[in-house]
């Protein structure tokens, strides 16, 4: 595996935006073991202890060994702001890059990102120069891929997993309960306790799993109108087209080699050229 070795000193912060979905932490992971870095998950739902499923929370496969920063450790009940982000995400980047690493910032909750970068009046900014990439699919392709990946989500045991937290009283409106995937499964599971019929259940299930699908549009809707209001505010984000590698993925062939070509090339060669740049 080709590794570059990083200018000393260093003062710069790769950032990975995109979309749910659309192979933020895959990428995250490819270039930290290409550029001697760690990851920062800034995934506002993942930053909780709890429901890997239904967060999608990256494995310890995935990860391959890169060191990952508020990946889980949080309380699930305990609501984790923008400003409780800045200060940890500011903690993780002093301490990667006192060891002569480069962090990666990587995950979809863009609220989380611009605290970080233009909080304090920009202060981040103004400390460290930054790298915004964008990993871009086109929609129709992105929500074909989201509803696949909810159906896969069931498979390995999402419902189970909503279950076994689920409480009457829950407050759906702080931390981890936040989730896409808890409060549709709601209606499901009072109706199970009630004691309904089989039929009414299975019903009552597809259309939660429907919901789920639904509203994780919804949130790439949002997710890339904040992408693309950063692009107006002057932010100047490196956008990587991956629809190829997404339209294509299901065909028989090299999937790696594909996502490679169409993906993690070209963000290689951007984040070298980053590197090399002295500002």
């Amino acid at each position: 595996m080709e590794s570059f070795t990083l200018p000393s000193p260093m003062n710069k912060v790769v950032f990975i935006l995109g979309a749910t979905g659309s192979g933020k932490s895959k990428l995250a992971v490819y270039l930290a073991k290409r550029f001697y870095g760690e990851v920062i998950n800034s995934d506002k739902m993942q930053v909780y202890t709890g429901l890997d499923i239904i967060t999608n929370k990256v494995t310890e496969a995935e990860c391959d060994g890169v060191t990952h920063h508020l990946l889980g450790g949080v309380h699930p009940d305990m609501d984790f702001t923008a400003m409780d982000f800045r200060r940890e995400a500011n903690s993780a980047v002093e301490s990667i890059l006192r060891r002569g690493k480069l962090p990666i910032i990587a995950g979809g909750s863009n609220s989380y990102i611009e605290e970080l970068a233009d909080g304090v009046g920009g202060k981040f900014r103004s400390q460290y120069d930054c790298c915004f990439m964008w990993v871009d699919v086109e929609l129709t392709t992105l929500h074909q891929f989201v509803a696949v990946r909810v159906d896969k989500m069931v498979e390995q045991g999402a419902v189970q997993e909503a279950r076994q937290v689920f409480k009457a009283d829950h407050n759906y409106s702080r931390g981890i309960w936040r989730s896409i995937g808890v409060v549709e499964m709601d209606s499901y599971f009072r109706a199970e306790n009630s004691g309904a019929d089989e039929e009414m259940k299975a019903r009552m299930l597809e259309a939660a799993i429907d919901e789920i699908k639904a509203n994780t549009y919804n949130l790439t809707l949002r997710q890339l109108q904040k992408i693309q209001r950063f692009c107006k505010m002057g932010w100047e984000v490196h956008r990587i087209e991956a629809t190829e590698f997404f339209l294509r993925k299901g065909h028989v062939g090299d999937k790696e080699a594909l996502w490679e070509k169409v993906v993690g090339e070209p963000s290689v060669e951007l984040t070298r050229s980053f590197l090399n740049t002295n500002n």
